[in-house]
């Protein structure tokens, strides 16, 4: 079946393999985490701040680590996601465009929590554990519930349908959601409270662009089965909205 507006909130929703651009991203996102790695454990930073002539470390190590932990774990459920979940084509136009994004947050964040910025050491308290639990519920969240999805549409007898089970029955978006949350997490423990300004920016882009694009989407897919799941199903945040 043919739908006559494949692309929607800049995305294109035709399937395709895009094999060349799913490659340039997994190792253009590798190169991110080893830029990361590079900062913090072969002294890039310091070596950075000797080629403007200031004097630039890392104050706290120990944190920087697990940032760095952090990111690794993105990268390679983004890796499952290009290669095993992901049925629709990638353009380079978004390989590019999130290439520089994705540099930009793990780069910074890794910076942030690092200490780069500061110079005192922060313990390690109760509201770490608090962003490590939601980054390890937020990637949960959305990987398990694409993993769910992928699995109930490999059956033959589900083809065409509408899937509304699993983590996308309390939630619509459930995936989006998801990565909102490991987002809040990851920057909560950077103690950089700007830096929630980039799960908050994330969301609002969800709620007010992507989310719209893709319902139109799958309603013009789905018709009417997807109208009766939309009414009776959360959008965004389970039981909320």
């Amino acid at each position: 079946m043919t739908y006559s507006k494949p692309k929607k909130a800049g995305v294109n929703r035709e399937h395709g393999q895009s094999v060349a651009q799913k490659w340039t991203f997994a190792i253009g996102h590798l190169a991110i985490i080893v830029i990361c790695t590079w900062l913090i454990y072969g002294n890039g930073w310091v070596s950075l701040g000797h080629a403007f002539g200031k004097t630039w470390h890392l104050a706290d190590f120990f944190r920087a680590k697990i940032l760095l932990a952090c990111a690794f774990i993105y990268w390679l459920r983004h890796v499952i996601t290009l290669f095993y979940l992901l049925a629709r084509k990638v353009e380079w136009s978004e390989v590019l465009g999130l290439l520089i994004f994705m540099g930009l947050f793990e780069i910074g964040l890794v910076l942030l929590g690092s200490g780069a910025f500061r110079d005192h050491t922060i313990n390690l308290g109760w509201l770490d554990l608090v962003a490590l639990v939601t980054f390890v519920l937020g990637s949960y969240l959305n990987s398990i519930s694409e993993i769910q999805r992928k699995l109930w549409k490999a059956d033959p007898a589900n083809k065409g349908l509408c899937y509304t089970k699993g983590l996308f029955s309390y939630s619509m978006h459930i995936n989006y959601f998801g990565d909102t949350v490991l987002f809040t997490g990851w920057c909560l423990f950077t103690y950089n409270f700007w830096a929630l300004g980039l799960p908050l920016l994330m969301g609002c882009t969800f709620v007010f662009f992507h989310i719209p694009g893709l319902d139109s989407y799958l309603a013009e897919r789905y018709g009417k089965e997807f109208n009766i799941y939309s009414e009776k199903t959360s959008k965004f945040i389970p039981f909320i909205y």
